[in-house]
Formats: structure tokens, C-alpha cells, sequence
């Protein structure tokens, strides 16, 4: 039997749609700290708190310039792609990253704790990120780097 062109891409759909999730913009979440716990079981987040490897990222040691910018580094972070600050407080920010295609929403938290960053992102919906936390949070690694705001430039 001859399927319609149109339902060709039916099944990619809804593959995609079970192996991501749907995600939007949920205020229960900006009201939930997360940054100090470990990852769950899935593979769609990273946090500078977890050492299983699939989870894990290096510290954030700040030098002493990036110890004083504090608000800078806030700034930098929401240069992030699809970036909007959900909360903060004087050492705590939440900023939500918005995927341009599907609209998923995860969850990127940071901390400074002793001249150090805790660093937590982590996608609400779905299984696997393919790797778009991991991504985010070297991205940013990277911009607060060229600020010269980390300990050894990394």
C-alpha cells in the first residue's frame, strides 16, 4: 500500500516527541532551587555538585576579578541562547533557556559559594538533551574565561 508523502514524517514526529518531551514555561519552577542537589538518573543534566562522569563538571573557581563581578557574571550568562532570568537573589540566579524550534525549556542555576560557581542545568521534559546542557554550561565557562573571571582561565 502507498502512504501519502505527508505521513512520512509522522513517526519522526512523534520519536522525537517521546525521546525530547514538549516543555514550556512553568512558574513551579522558578520557585524550586535545585542548584545544590545532584542530577537524576536521566541524561539531560550536569551540575559542577555530581561526579558520575555522564553528569559531572568541572569546578568554577573564580579569581580574584571574577570575585568581585558578581553582576557581570550574571549578564554573561544571560547571553546564553534563549536566555531570560526566572529568579535571583545576591548570590543565587535561575535563568531559563528557551529552545528556538520546539520551545523547550530547561533550567540553568548558578551559585557562588566561597569563591566558588555551582553550576546546574538541566532540561525539564524528555530523556536525553543530546548534549545541550553539557554545551551551555562550557559555553558559559568559556565567556566568564575570556572575562578573565576563573582561576587558570578554565
Amino acid at each position: 500500500m502507498i502512504q501519502p508523502q505527508g505521513f512520512r514524517f509522522i513517526p519522526l514526529a512523534v520519536l522525537l516527541t517521546v525521546v525530547t518531551g514538549c516543555g514550556s514555561p512553568d512558574s513551579t519552577y522558578r520557585d524550586t532551587v535545585r542548584v545544590n542537589q545532584i542530577c537524576g538518573e536521566k541524561p539531560n543534566c550536569v551540575s559542577t555538585l555530581d561526579n558520575r562522569r555522564e553528569h559531572a563538571l568541572a569546578p568554577f573557581t573564580l579569581s580574584q576579578k571574577g570575585l568581585a563581578q558578581w553582576a557581570h557574571i550574571e549578564q554573561l550568562a544571560l547571553t546564553l541562547p534563549g536566555a531570560s532570568l526566572a529568579k535571583k537573589t545576591d548570590d543565587y540566579f535561575h535563568i531559563e533557556c528557551t529552545s528556538k524550534v520546539f520551545r523547550f525549556v530547561d533550567d540553568f542555576e548558578v551559585q557562588r559559594q566561597s569563591g566558588q560557581l555551582t553550576v546546574r542545568s538541566e532540561s525539564r521534559t524528555g530523556y536525553s538533551d543530546f548534549g545541550v546542557n553539557r554545551e551551555r554550561a562550557e559555553a558559559f565557562r568559556q565567556l566568564l574565561a575570556q572575562e578573565g573571571y576563573l582561576m587558570d582561565g578554565k
